[in-house]
């Protein structure tokens, strides 16, 4: 049996840049896991194995490594911190127990930074902060703790102070022990020295010591009484103390360092083992039943416990099908049967290995705390809970936001359409937020995602992994219909044609609905004019109809429609009946009812150097922009401002121009807005284009 205590399942996430792929490698050189550290830059990271990856210098996948510090299994998973990626890392958070927020010294909280945070809140992760690169120009440790105060509204709990800064960063001051790490040989990263302090830092570390304890001895009045009583804790009842604290998220332990530099991540893993829960010590995952329902029943940690299991990932490599699980309770072993609460069918386990960022361990057997993936299931996709078939019970599902973004693809040659389906059915399966559609008019494949950057991506997987060549067109944006007047009116659906015919009358009222509300339906028949058995068929015309907008072919939302009366016959009227006769009465009704394209809008955050703030406005400006915000720093300025999608397409080119390469912007879906006329009609018109072609 292993002993869970010593089990940390940790991510490590944060904005594009700030460095969380050079501080896993640095994590896995210090644990022993790799002997030559792979930089980012030179396209060697080990985490970050795609051929995409690598080019980039960013992480488009989560990957999984396991290694070991101070007697302590660690479970890491490297996050992507591009916004469209960011479902990699809601999904990742979903089975974390605990975190590592980069910051970048002299960044900040930067706008992607926000959206983990966010996500990080939403889950319940306990997190410590590694503030990194602090021997880059302009990088500032104070400022950065101050905004993480301000910007994500979070307690960061100073740990350790730098000593030096920028070019003369050597190392940092553990609070706790008043002794200084400092590293002279940046090529060592486990050459360190611990000496006494820097005399010129000493009322400094007694200021930031005192608010340390301060802080950490609330979480237990028996020491917090012996600290007013004037008797300091123990460093022992201290670290029990900022334990409790991280793992009720009242605070945040935060740390200083260079992982490119090699300094201080030793402090960090520390940390990790010091202060982050073990899987027993998290809140448990609650169970629902098969219908959806909360059972009042949770997994908890213990091996001897029924099977529950989450399938967080799936990933297609030269060997398979690898999925990603994370065991809450029980045991999982090689060529077990396992029941997919979600298909309803049974699994069997085949091989079950460990994963070192794309190396794999063969294991017998894991159990609850574990993070491992399992080669060769059929029907698991991300969201899916693997179970005890004799006790069945299903782990709280994953929501996946809707793609914004289209482009359609066609193959080259025959030879490419038969690959580019079974290529596309393995990305599905990988990525929740990427989605396919066959154009039922033109047969053209439609690509949906979260951003430009992120279809760049699945094409550049279709051409290199896959090996399917296909033409790409421009990217579309996912308008949405939706009606501005309330309409009252009726319709009767007749036809005879020998035997029983079809028969069902409707008077009904269409009208605007609240942002947000979708399709909502309401019968007022009163007398029964129309039988409650017909109701659900009423509904399920209109709501089948509402797929296809009246004008330019959308999908319709945010209306309301309400049954108020219509008529039947005994003999005539059926379920079928009024469904047509509703979905009739859409088409007729939904034009007379001021029918208006909305267009998304997105969250846009964008940096930018003090000299090209003008510039960067105007050109927001321009884009049919709300400027919201801005926000001066040391290093630049934070524009914020919501912006229609499609303004923003090819946004980062004319950015990087304005800015000579050193502006940054992220974006996120907001809400759907009314288009103004103009961009309708050019919308409409392009659309009508499109379809007399087809």
């Amino acid at each position: 049996m292993t002993d869970l205590t010593n089990y940390r399942n940790i991510g490590i996430f944060a904005h594009v840049d700030a460095g969380k792929t050079t501080t896993s490698e640095r994590i896995l050189k210090l644990t022993g896991k790799i002997h030559k550290t792979g930089e980012v830059h030179d396209g060697e990271a080990t985490t970050d194995f795609m051929e995409q990856e690598q080019e980039r210098g960013i992480t488009i996948q989560s990957a999984a490594t396991s290694c070991f510090w101070n007697e302590h299994r660690l479970n890491i998973i490297d996050t992507p911190g591009h916004v469209d990626f960011t479902i990699e890392v809601y999904r990742s958070l979903k089975v974390l127990d605990g975190g590592v927020g980069v910051f970048c010294g002299s960044g900040g909280v930067e706008p992607q930074s926000e959206t983990n945070w966010r996500y990080a809140n939403e889950s319940g992760v306990s997190r410590i902060i590694f503030v990194n690169k602090l021997d880059r120009t302009g990088a500032d440790y104070y400022r950065v703790v101050q905004q993480i105060q301000d910007v994500l509204g979070a307690n960061p709990l100073v740990m350790a102070l730098p000593i030096g800064i920028e070019d003369n960063f050597i190392g940092a001051v553990d609070l706790l022990t008043r002794k200084a790490w400092v590293w002279n040989d940046p090529n060592d990263p486990a050459k360190f020295d611990i000496k006494d302090a820097p005399d010129d830092m000493t009322d400094k570390i007694e200021e930031w010591r005192e608010k340390l304890i301060e802080t950490a001895v609330e979480q237990d009045d028996a020491i917090m009484e012996k600290y007013l009583e004037g008797e300091e804790p123990t460093i022992d009842e201290i670290k029990s103390c900022i334990r409790k604290g991280t793992i009720n998220l009242t605070f945040f332990p935060t740390y200083c360092g260079s992982a490119f530099k090699n300094k201080c991540v030793q402090m960090v893993l520390d940390a990790v083992v010091d202060f982050l829960p073990n899987p027993m010590e998290v809140k448990p995952q609650p169970e629902v039943d098969l219908e959806g329902n909360e059972s009042g029943e949770f997994a908890i940690v213990d091996p001897n416990k029924p099977l529950r299991a989450l399938a967080f990932k799936i990933m297609d490599d030269r060997y398979g099908a690898l999925t990603f699980i994370r065991i809450y309770s029980g045991k999982l072993e090689k060529g077990m049967t396992v029941l997919n609460t979600y298909t309803g069918k049974s699994e069997r386990i085949g091989r079950i290995v460990e994963m070192h960022a794309d190396e794999r361990i063969e294991l017998d057997v894991a159990q609850a705390g574990d993070i491992v993936a399992a080669i060769g299931l059929k029907n698991v996709q991300t969201g899916h809970t693997l179970c005890d078939p004799d006790k069945p019970a299903t782990l709280e599902p994953m929501v996946f936001p809707d793609p914004v973004i289209s482009i359609a693809v066609a193959p080259i040659d025959k030879g490419a359409s038969e690959k580019l389906g079974i290529a596309i059915g393995k990305m599905i399966k990988e990525d929740p937020s990427f989605r396919v559609e066959t154009d039922q008019d033109s047969g053209e494949t439609i690509l949906k995602g979260m951003g430009e950057l992120h279809l760049d991506i699945k094409v550049d997987i279709l051409k290199r992994t896959h090996g399917v060549e296909v033409e790409v067109g421009s990217p579309q944006v996912a308008y949405r219909e939706t009606v501005t007047k309330r309409i009252e009116d009726s319709y009767t659906h007749k036809k005879q044609s020998g035997g029983s015919g079809q028969y069902g009358k409707i008077d009904y009222i269409i009208e605007p609905g609240d942002p947000g509300s979708g399709f909502v339906f309401e019968s007022k028949v009163t007398g029964g004019n129309v039988p409650k058995e017909f109701w659900p068929a009423v509904e399920g015309g209109f709501q089948k109809s509402m797929d296809k907008g009246v004008l330019a072919g959308y999908p319709c939302l945010d209306f309301k429609v309400t049954l108020f009366d219509g008529a039947f016959h005994a003999v005539d009227s059926s379920a079928i009946a009024f469904e047509l006769a509703s979905a009739a009465a859409y088409r007729q009704s939904m034009p007379k009812a001021g029918p208006q394209l909305m267009e998304p809008i997105m969250k846009v955050d964008v940096f930018t150097p003090d000299d090209n703030v003008g510039d960067v406005i105007g050109d927001l400006n321009r884009r049919r922009s709300i400027i919201k915000s801005q926000e001066a720093n040391p290093t630049g300025v934070r524009v914020k401002a919501e912006c229609p999608l499609s303004e923003m397409f090819g946004y980062i080119g004319t950015l990087r121009t304005m800015t000579s390469g050193r502006g940054q912007f992220s974006m996120e879906f907001l809400n759907y807005s009314a288009c103004p006329k103009n961009v309708a009609d050019e919308v409409i018109a392009e659309v009508l284009a499109r379809e007399e072609k087809k």
